[in-house]
């Protein structure tokens, strides 16, 4: 019984996630239709996996059902745009560099702002925690594992806005961590982290430990800045995260 759920699970993600990347990348625009039986008949699937899709699509903005009308794809505007999957879909896609933007922006007006309060509220726990972390990416950035590399900076940035001891900062870390995981998943991360960038997480880190809410904001933005600019410039961003 586990084996068929699993199964169900993993083919409704997968469909999930083909449906999705249509609807994100302007393949089925708004205002078209989609129906369960088709759902069914192009992913060979069962109208209860179907059903279940459209229902977490809805959740997302980017359908609304409606009986005698069908299942509508919906503008931008309605998009939840903080979902973490949508996130992903959207970095998978064309407009790849300009979204980085974006979200580079969503995160200049919290990260800064977060790491501040951070100085201010972090405990001795959180700031090990944090202090690890930057020691973590030292040693993965130079042996090149990105993925490992990717990992300690994750756990650097929500331990950040954990810190932070602001709700509202704390809920956005999945958004962060799609960010930094869509560039190491799509190239966008040079074999070896650039070491200023992780110095530049050790002023954050140290600055936080120190109390000092002034040098973690502007260390924190340094990060984001500077991956932006990496990425207004064409180049691949060098590391900074």
């Amino acid at each position: 019984m586990s084996q068929d759920t699993s199964g169900i699970g993993k083919r409704h993600d997968q469909v999930l996630t083909s449906i999705g990347r249509r609807i994100v990348a302007g393949e089925q625009p708004p205002g078209s239709v989609l129906t369960l039986d088709g759902i069914c008949t192009q992913y060979e699937v069962s109208r209860t996996v179907a059903r279940e899709v459209i229902r977490v699509l809805e959740s997302m903005g980017l359908v609304s059902s409606r009986r005698r009308v069908g299942i509508t794809i919906q503008p931008q505007t309605k998009w939840s745009v903080f979902d973490p999957r949508l996130i992903r879909w959207r970095l998978d896609g064309d407009n790849r560099a300009d979204f980085l933007l974006t979200l580079s922006e969503l995160r200049r007006g919290f990260e800064p702002v977060a790491a501040a309060l951070a100085a201010e509220r972090a405990d001795e726990h959180q700031c090990r925690i944090l202090a690890a972390a930057v020691s973590d990416m030292v040693v993965h950035g130079r042996s090149g594992d990105l993925d490992a590399y990717l990992l300690a900076d994750k756990i650097f940035h929500r331990a950040l806005l954990e810190a932070s001891g602001n709700e509202m900062f704390r809920a956005l870390a999945e958004v962060v961590y799609e960010v930094l995981a869509g560039r190491t998943h799509h190239g966008m991360m040079p074999d070896r982290p650039n070491p200023e960038a992780i110095a530049l997480h050790d002023d954050v880190a140290r600055a936080i430990r120190l109390g000092n809410p002034v040098a973690a904001e502007n260390a924190m933005r340094a990060i984001i800045v500077e991956a932006a600019a990496a990425v207004t410039d064409g180049d691949r961003p060098p590391g900074y995260r």
